[in-house]
């Protein structure tokens, strides 16, 4: 592509050097600067890319994209484009530079600090079945509408993202359903993207060790639906909201007349209104009341918090142009996501179910669905992140014990922190009179968990969900919870069958 063309879509921005010079790439990484390549600086929390700058001349890079003006001893046989904010201008030329893919697709995006994962498989079951083929991309894994690879990012900077999409383009995707995490808004990896649908699906304490407070990371995540409804970008796009969270009844107030809103919920003033709720270990229903129409929802899935996610799904998909009939009918076989309620197995009576609840909210709702099933105990094991937002540590295990019949409380992923010194943070949390004990080896502590299960129990291991490792300071290694989980049940019915098969004599 010219360069001339390629920064034509920036207002702001002042050159110095030829434009007519033809770009073949865009890094925001200095190592994979060089002739033909336009390089952008970008100041990171931890690194800042003007600094590389020398370097990336030095390797012959075509054109710099920065926030500062050229020195006076700039080679002129090098294009400068000086702009007041790299993070945005790199977006705009990486969608560019990629033929906006995102106007070509039927583009969610969903945001808010719980259920993104499970309401983005959601919506993209629903486009596959109306479309055959559709995007997906989040926490988990990218599909591309051919292949399935697994996720790095929630979501990806700008240059990946449009990548992405223009893959899911060429691969004749009609829609796509991404994850749009806060880091993302925040840093502009999501900016000037056509979407269609926006989601809002709750907002609870997280990542204020990014963010500072919990009113920065809130408006933040009203910042993007104030930046699409100001830039629709040749679209008309529908914010779809959870109303009857008070973040999301604000965040719609605030949007009301600024572009068109669907509100979901339970809520007698909801667009997407859902009654009757029913659950039971196989799946839910509940009867929607949608465009001056009641149908009735079907799924394999349980929870209340999961019939927010199916709303959502209904609703954005119906934003996207899929009648809610055809959205029902699709979520009937709705997929199993990986690490989110995800049931394991079962071994004596007791059953195990694996969910990524990292956050107090979600933990308290996985362990308040769980109970409503009537076990005979609930048996909840967790652990908080090292690293990470340390305030809601006794949060969580306030939520784990209003619940839980007992408690394991084990690492997570520690990281750089001391796994034990994070484990007496989470105890403040717990009740004077709490069932618990604290294991700090996490596949011990399953072990521990399923060892002590009887007949009716449930055992819920929350935290890291669909995540195959373990980090800790000097090291990661290979951990899944499903897997841990899997062979405690293993070994607990052989157990079980060798106590039948060799009955103990009775004195």
């Amino acid at each position: 592509m010219l360069l001339r063309s390629l920064i034509s879509p920036l207002e702001k921005v002042t050159a110095s050097g030829t434009p007519d010079m033809e770009i073949n790439a865009i890094t925001a990484d200095s190592r994979e600067a060089g002739p033909g390549k336009l390089f952008a600086a970008i100041r990171g929390t931890s690194m800042d890319g003007h600094k590389f700058i020398p370097e990336v001349i030095m390797k012959g890079t075509t054109a710099i994209l920065a926030e500062t003006a050229p020195p006076s001893d700039f080679p002129q046989t090098t294009a400068w484009f000086h702009v007041p904010d790299s993070r945005a201008a790199l977006a705009i030329l990486a969608a560019k530079f990629y033929g906006q893919p995102a106007g070509e697709l039927k583009l969610c995006g969903i945001t808010g600090t719980n259920g993104k994962t499970t309401t983005a498989f959601l919506v993209h079951h629903i486009m596959q079945a109306a479309w055959h083929r559709a995007g997906l991309l989040g926490t988990i894994l990218v599909d591309d509408g051919e292949t399935r690879t697994p996720a790095k990012h929630t979501t990806p900077g700008s240059i990946e993202l449009n990548a992405i999409l223009a893959t899911f383009r060429d691969n004749a995707c009609r829609g796509a359903a991404i994850e749009v995490s806060s880091h993302g808004i925040h840093q502009k990896r999501v900016h000037h993207i056509a979407f269609d649908a926006a989601v809002f699906s709750n907002l609870t304490q997280d990542h204020l060790d990014y963010h500072g407070t919990f009113e920065n990371y809130i408006a933040v995540k009203a910042s993007w639906f104030k930046d699409i409804a100001a830039h629709p970008l040749g679209k008309k796009p529908v914010a779809v909201i959870n109303t009857d969270d008070a973040h999301g009844n604000d965040l719609a107030a605030a949007l009301q007349g600024k572009m068109p809103i669907i509100r979901y919920g339970f809520g007698v003033h909801c667009d997407f209104r859902a009654n009757g709720f029913q659950q039971k270990p196989g799946g839910m229903t509940f009867e929607l009341s949608a465009k001056g129409k009641t149908f009735l929802v079907r799924a394999p899935l349980i929870g209340r918090f999961n019939a927010y996610n199916l709303l959502a799904a209904i609703a954005a998909a119906f934003a996207c142009g899929i009648k809610p009939r055809e959205a029902i009918a699709a979520l009937a076989n709705s997929p199993q996501v990986p690490g989110r309620m995800q049931y394991v197995g079962a071994a004596g009576g007791a059953t195990v179910f694996v969910d990524y609840a990292h956050t107090p909210d979600a933990l308290e709702n996985a362990c308040r669905t769980l109970k409503e099933l009537d076990p005979r105990r609930l048996i909840t094991v967790f652990g908080c992140g090292g690293d990470r937002d340390s305030a809601k540590r006794p949060l969580m295990a306030a939520a784990a014990a209003r619940y839980s019949d007992a408690v394991i409380i084990t690492s997570d992923n520690p990281r750089s922190e001391d796994p034990e010194a994070i484990i007496r943070e989470v105890e403040r949390g717990l009740p004077a009179k709490c069932n618990y004990i604290s294991v700090i080896d996490r596949a011990e502590a399953i072990n521990t968990a399923v060892a002590k299960s009887r007949s009716g129990d449930i055992i819920l291991i929350a935290g890291k969900g669909h995540e195959t490792y373990q980090q800790f300071a000097d090291r990661s290694i290979d951990f899944d919870d499903r897997k841990k989980a899997d062979l405690a049940l293993r070994n607990r019915s052989a157990e079980i069958a060798d106590m039948r098969a060799n009955p103990q004599p009775r004195f």
